[in-house]
């Protein structure tokens, strides 16, 4: 976790430089590489000290945006929440435990919903509750079928 000094100096460059070090051409395809690992993980792969959660969020943003796939980091951001919150899995039984932890999950992942999408997340959400998924699914990727009939990308 970044000491503060992840504020310091060029940020953007310094963010790519680290990329770059570990091979990427991209934030993106660092990140897609790890698709379950949370922001907070990838932060601290590419910057314990220097690199903040909040900075690789806003690179996987403006990227998503640049090539148009909004839709498709969203649905990867569900994968992080969902992997960290609920690592076996949806469960089978929504008892008080299980619901506050999807809850904080789905609570999380809008949150870090780009303004342009939080509609279409929140009906996503309303979706999961109203059918939720069977037992066991955990998406490893943003291409997971259900989360594609979730959130099909519709970016031109």
């Amino acid at each position: 976790m970044s000491d503060g000094r992840a504020w310091e100096g060029n940020i953007k460059a310094r963010l790519y430089e680290r990329v770059r070090e570990r091979g990427y051409d991209s934030l993106t395809a660092f990140a897609e590489a790890r698709p379950t690992a949370s922001l907070l993980a990838l932060a601290d792969e590419l910057g314990p000290d220097d690199i903040a959660a909040v900075q690789v969020f806003s690179g996987l943003v403006a990227e998503a945006e640049r090539s148009r796939k909004v839709t498709r980091l969203v649905r990867g951001q569900l994968v992080r929440e969902l992997a960290e919150a609920l690592p076996n899995g949806w469960p089978a039984v929504l008892d008080d435990d299980k619901r506050l932890k999807v809850a904080v999950a789905l609570g999380r992942w809008t949150a870090y919903t780009p303004e342009t999408h939080k509609r279409r997340v929140k009906q996503a959400r309303a979706a999961l509750r109203a059918t939720p998924p069977p037992p066991g699914w955990l998406p490893r990727g943003p291409d997971d079928e259900l989360l594609l009939t979730l959130l099909p990308d519709e970016e031109a």
